[in-house]
């Protein structure tokens, strides 16, 4: 049934469904790109402190190096100076007493002013060294640093996509609502709906069970019925039923012990053979699906690689079960067909087919040889007939014509 309003100023009359749907769309998407530009904003804000931290650090590890070179450099200079002075002093006394020992004197200045360019170069390299693993610290710092914020981001893009395809099936659940009742639309789209969020869940279950197992039937218990949300009848590859699983559908924020105990009853009363909670809340002991007090708890992402797992089992079951019954009256049945009059018919029938093939190929055979027997008769006559006339015409012509008629001969035979 379709609502129209009219406008009181130019009296147009229009459907309110599709504008009202487009300011909906409008405004979920407005607030999703707020949403992403704010945790944009707190990733580079992250990503700057970070950054000044690396960088101050790098200015105090920079700094208390520059302090240890520094104090190095003076007491290699006190050291330096007090042994020049000393290397003076003894070789103003070596002048006077020997050439040589000032010789020696000098080589072992030279040797320790060779020592203290040597340690000032290990100092450099040292500080270069010491440079260069500062920088590939903060490199991999940063690298960790942006893997970690990227692979959060992802995580949180998902969980936001995830929540938005949500909000948008329960956005369309409400605009078919609002086409019976445009006020009952306007408060369920303001304040939002519990038992709407469970009826999308179980409606995107359902889908998701029909999609992904075309050939088990899907079964939708209705409003005010004791039971499941939802049975799934399984099916083997040869349309025999094996067994069902019954769905019970939460979208809460905590999870509830008595929803445990409900779908346990309800699985006696439905028969089931196996019970499943397709939870938002999962339970505190349980960070993935699993199963608590002989019922399996998981979320809507997990629903179907778990039931592909419980699906083989049903099938599984039901095949090790149909394989043992009336194991003993089929043998029976087996060796009452082989030993019955029947069987010895058609087998003899078979048999008896075999037979005239046989002997329809061997009557083919036989007539074939008798073919054969008469033209190799014709032909010993027609040779014979050939030789006679050789020997005529050999005697009246002589040997010039007897190699002609031997090729003619054997041209013949040929």
């Amino acid at each position: 049934m379709s609502t129209t309003v009219i406008c009181p100023n130019c009296n147009t009359q229009f459907e309110p469904t599709a504008a009202i749907a487009q300011s909906v769309r409008e405004e979920l998407s407005k607030e999703f790109n707020q949403r992403w530009q704010e945790k944009q904003r707190e990733r580079e804000e992250q990503f700057r402190q970070r950054e000044q931290q690396l960088v101050q650090q790098q200015a105090e590890q920079q700094k208390r190096m520059d302090e240890e070179r520094r104090v190095m450099e003076a007491n290699l200079r006190t050291e330096l100076q007090k042994k020049a002075a000393a290397d003076v002093e003894a070789r103003m006394r070596l002048l006077e007493d020997d050439n040589k020992t000032k010789d020696a004197k000098l080589a072992e200045a030279r040797e320790k002013e060779m020592d203290f360019l040597k340690k000032m170069q290990d100092l450099k390299t040292r500080e270069q060294e010491m440079e260069l693993e500062m920088k590939r610290r903060m490199i991999e710092e940063r690298t960790r640093l942006e893997e970690s914020i990227r692979k959060g981001e992802e995580e949180k893009s998902k969980l936001a996509q995830a929540e938005y395809d949500m909000k948008l099936r329960e956005r369309d659940k409400q605009l078919e609502d609002q086409k019976k009742l445009i006020e009952e639309m306007k408060r369920k789209s303001e304040q939002g709906s519990m038992q709407l969020q469970g009826e999308v869940q179980e409606l995107a279950l359902e889908e998701l069970l029909r999609s992904a197992f075309p050939f088990d039937v899907v079964s939708e218990v209705g409003k005010g019925i004791r039971g499941a949300d939802c049975v799934l009848k399984v099916r083997n590859s040869f349309g025999q039923e094996c067994g069902s699983i019954i769905f019970e559908s939460k979208r809460t924020k905590d999870f509830s012990q008595e929803w445990v105990e409900k779908l346990k009853a309800d699985t006696r009363t439905l028969n089931a053979d196996i019970a499943v909670i397709v939870t938002q809340a999962m339970p505190k002991d349980m960070e993935s699906f699993g199963q608590k007090d002989g019922v399996w708890v998981c979320s809507f992402a997990e629903v179907r690689p778990l039931v592909v797992v419980l699906r083989d089992l049903i099938i599984k079951v039901y095949t090790a079960s149909r394989s043992q019954e009336n194991k003993g009256d089929k043998m029976t049945l087996l060796y009452n067909y082989l030993t019955s009059t029947e069987f010895a018919a058609q087998w003899n029938a078979i048999r008896e087919g075999f037979a005239r093939m046989k002997m329809s190929i061997q009557k083919e055979r036989d007539q074939m040889e008798k073919l054969w027997k008469a033209r190799e008769k014709e032909l010993e006559k027609v040779l014979l007939n050939a030789a006679h006339i050789h020997g005529s015409i050999e005697g009246i012509a002589g040997m010039d014509i007897d190699l002609n008629l031997q090729a003619g001969e054997a041209h013949l035979i040929e």
